[in-house]
């Protein structure tokens, strides 16, 4: 089951929960685009200590965290 999560004052919420093509996958997808839209990154964690930055949810990612920027200068 895939899943996108956010990072929040809470650790984390989960926003969407998916099995693969479908109805749930479009409203993840739905989710995905909200959050990007409010100023959050979408990151794929790939399980192994790496993670790609993602503009578009893909369908096979087992775990994306949507995270605010870092702020610095």
């Amino acid at each position: 089951m895939s899943r996108l999560v956010r990072m929040d004052s809470s650790g984390h919420s989960q926003l969407a929960e998916w099995a693969g093509p479908g109805a749930e996958f479009e409203e993840a997808v739905a989710a995905f685009r909200a959050e990007l839209e409010q100023g959050y990154i979408g990151v794929w964690d790939h399980r192994d200590g790496t993670a790609t930055h993602v503009r578009e949810l893909p369908e096979h990612a087992d775990l994306v965290i949507l995270r605010r920027p870092i702020a610095g200068g």
